[in-house]
């Protein structure tokens, strides 16, 4: 994902699917969403279950490493 993320209501997240997510491949869909101290990831297609929450430096940097590894 290449978008830059706000922080937003922490009540309510905007979550925004993966920009490497397609309806031709169903089974791998992320999405993201900024908090005040997180990044949020869940499985888009069952947003019932918990999501991971991440520091955003450790985001940032795995970002960084997939950009690289891609």
């Amino acid at each position: 994902m290449m978008r830059k993320l706000s922080a937003g209501d922490a009540s309510t997240p905007e979550w925004i699917k993966s920009s490497y997510s397609d309806s031709s491949n169903g089974s791998e869909c992320v999405e993201v969403a900024a908090v005040q101290d997180a990044v949020l990831v869940r499985d888009s297609k069952d947003t019932r279950r918990p999501h991971l929450a991440h520091p955003p430096h450790a985001w940032a940097a795995f970002v960084a490493y997939a950009a690289r590894a891609a």
